[in-house]
């Protein structure tokens, strides 16, 4: 997840100074904005804002300033923390297989990834705290 605040730049500038990206932007970056987009870029080293960025989808949300950006990525890991850590875990691990592999590949994988969590103290532990409309209480 990726967020900033509306006073941010973003520029990819190594062709500016005779130099290929190296550090996996030419390898990530097509895959979250489009592989235009990427080419345009890298090979301009255009700087572009916040308002641009979320445009492309390079980040999830932009705040107001920084300190906005701070308290609601704050309450984002709040809401996620909250959350059965073996679930979180299964959806992190999920959506990055998927990335590498077919959809019937990740079909599979979660299948048998979602019959190991049947077994699971989380699991039980979420659907009472469902039921008697309280919040859940994970152990670590």
């Amino acid at each position: 997840m990726r967020y900033c605040s509306s006073d941010a730049s973003f520029c990819i500038k190594e062709i500016d100074i005779g130099m290929t990206a190296d550090v996996g932007t030419l390898q990530r970056l097509p895959r979250l904005i489009g592989e235009g987009m990427a080419r345009e870029l890298a090979y301009t080293a255009r700087k572009f804002n916040a308002t641009d960025a979320l445009e492309m989808r390079l980040v999830n949300r932009v705040f107001e300033s920084r300190e906005a950006m701070q308290a609601g990525v704050h309450q984002i890991a709040a809401s996620i923390a909250a959350k059965s850590p073996l679930s979180v875990r299964g959806v992190k691990e999920m959506i990055t297989y998927a990335r590498d592999h077919s959809v019937a590949d990740g079909l599979n994988y979660v299948a048998t990834w979602n019959a190991a969590m049947l077994m699971s103290n989380d699991l039980q532990e979420a659907m009472m705290a469902n039921m008697g409309k309280r919040a859940p209480e994970f152990k670590n």
